[in-house]
């Protein structure tokens, strides 16, 4: 063991009762912490994977930065969760060996042209203006999340990103320290305008090396953020520069390129969407921007494990689970687009729109010809993938959108429990009640309504039923990456309008025996 996992143990062996992780032996009033063997093995794991868990979370650790806005304090969570300060952390540990001098050749940078298939309204990008919110673009909507505020300087748009911990919830009772850019899961999108130069600074607050990828975007070698490849990684505490020339639009992302497995899979993704110059499509009246994603948060654990292979359990729209997610608000008539983007670990995303049909016409590699566009219901987003599909909204009501893979659409999800649809469990339950009094079998029908008995009963901390919410009409099983779709005839504003209430005559109900005997139905 090293120097400084012993000295984590050493502070964990004399933490004070609050301190205590529980179930320890430790009593009110010891003045030690009395570890047993199983506590010591659980603190030496903590010490080598960086989780500490015990103290007071401060302010700003709970909150996290949202793009540069104030948000509200976390609710208290169990156990209490302390940053972990890495003592090397702001230390130039590169000045412990030698470094090789950069190289660069003589060549000038020019933009790629080789493909006629890049989305790009303009052929010359040196000699515009930035381009600026309301006048040469819609400014997109981001449920659940928000955009990266930028200056301008001297005609370059300016943006500050920071890679941090941050303490993040992804549905009421279920949250976790993760890895997040301005302390935002997904990260905050970028958007800019093709044409725009753009300089973005990226200031690594993380115990680790890392880097960023811009995914999809033309640009010169050496800002394309694979860590090792085109730059050398950011040690914590430093701060690196991006920047060019934006020279195509569309809808991409960015996440790091560094142990991408691990650095990903706790959170450091984004969307940047790019708008074009001059108009291509007519320029919608609603543009949604969601990032799709998996985490795995084991019940009763605070910290997303990167290192599972499939089985993931925390499914989110920009970060949120269901009943987590914020809805997609419409007027009727709305030319509507929603983007969508896959930075998955291991899983693809077929994305399924209830009420309408739309058009993809967008891919993270450009613009589909009209052509060649076709309708659908679904837009398949594979890992690494963008889609952006449109439609005008014009069925009024409450529609469903959600992932169609159905262990997509449940929260914290048991892969091994054992099947019990069918069984015969009426007996059972008798004889079990003299044992355990209240004793109910679960999922002989299905796990539906497990969040309606889950109220009853005593839950594994820092965890969410499977599925469930209540509905306006009955109690609605969903959960991970399902979301609603409202779109209202008469709205003043794009807030979340409530419940959708029905045209009499319009909504399913129990069938009478008049309509029975009117069309021969036998029951």
């Amino acid at each position: 063991m090293t120097k400084d996992n012993t000295n984590d143990l050493q502070k964990q062996k004399n933490a004070s009762v609050k301190d205590a992780p529980k179930g320890s032996d430790l009593k009110k009033g010891d003045a030690t912490y009395k570890m047993s063997r199983r506590d010591a093995l659980m603190m030496s794991g903590a010490a080598l994977t960086g989780l500490v868990i015990g103290g007071k979370a401060n302010a700003q650790d709970m909150r996290g930065s949202h793009s540069g806005h104030a948000m509200p304090a976390a609710t208290t969570a169990k156990p209490k969760m302390k940053m972990k300060k890495d003592p090397h952390a702001g230390h130039n540990m590169g000045a412990m060996k030698k470094a090789k001098p950069m190289t660069y050749s003589n060549e000038v940078y020019s933009y790629p042209r080789g493909n006629d298939f890049y989305a790009r309204s303009v052929n010359d990008w040196d000699n515009w203006e930035p381009g600026l919110p309301g006048k040469d673009y819609t400014p997109v909507v981001v449920p659940n999340g928000s955009t990266l505020p930028f200056k301008i300087v001297d005609g370059v748009k300016v943006f500050h990103m920071f890679a941090q911990e941050a303490v993040h919830e992804f549905a009421p009772g279920l949250k976790a320290i993760c890895w997040g850019y301005n302390g935002q899961i997904s990260g905050p999108v970028i958007e800019a305008v093709e044409g725009d130069k753009i300089r973005i600074y990226l200031t690594n607050k993380l115990n680790t090396k890392t880097s960023c990828h811009w995914h999809g975007l033309l640009l010169p070698n050496g800002m394309d953020g694979v860590g090792g490849l085109n730059q050398r990684k950011l040690l914590p505490g430093e701060t690196f520069k991006y920047e060019w020339t934006i020279n195509q639009h569309g809808t991409f992302m960015y996440h790091s390129h560094t142990d991408t497995m691990t650095q990903e899979g706790m959170g450091l993704t984004g969307m940047f969407i790019v708008h074009p110059r001059k108009e291509v499509e007519k320029r919608p009246d609603r543009d949604f921007v969601i990032m799709l994603n998996e985490f795995d948060i084991k019940p009763g654990t605070y910290r997303p494990d990167p290192n599972v292979f499939s089985g993931y359990n925390t499914l989110t729209f920009n970060g949120n689970c269901f009943p987590g997610t914020e809805p997609l608000v419409c007027k009727t008539g709305d030319l509507t687009r929603i983007r969508v983007g896959n930075l998955s670990a291991m899983d693809h995303h077929p994305v399924h729109l209830h009420g309408h049909a739309f058009e993809v016409i967008e891919t993270d590699g450009g613009i589909i010809p009209k052509e060649r566009r076709h309708p659908e219901t679904s837009v398949l987003a594979a890992v690494g993938q963008t889609r952006a599909v449109q439609f005008v909204a014009d069925n009024p009501g409450d529609w469903a959108m959600h992932c169609h893979m159905t262990h997509h659409t449940m929260n914290q999800m048991g892969h091994d429990v054992p099947n019990v649809i069918g069984i015969k469990h009426e007996k059972l339950d008798l004889k079990m009640n003299n044992i355990i009094p209240g004793y109910m079998t679960m999922g002989a029908n299905g796990m539906g309504e497990m969040a309606k008995h889950a109220k009853h009963m005593e839950m594994p901390e820092n965890s969410i039923p499977m599925m469930g919410a209540q509905g306006k009409h009955d109690y609605l099983a969903a959960g991970g990456m399902f979301n609603v779709f409202k779109v209202r005839n008469n709205l003043t504003s794009y807030k979340d309008p409530g419940w959708y209430d029905a045209p009499k005559g319009t909504v399913a109900g129990p069938a009478s025996m008049t309509d029975l005997r009117r069309d021969g139905i036998k029951v």
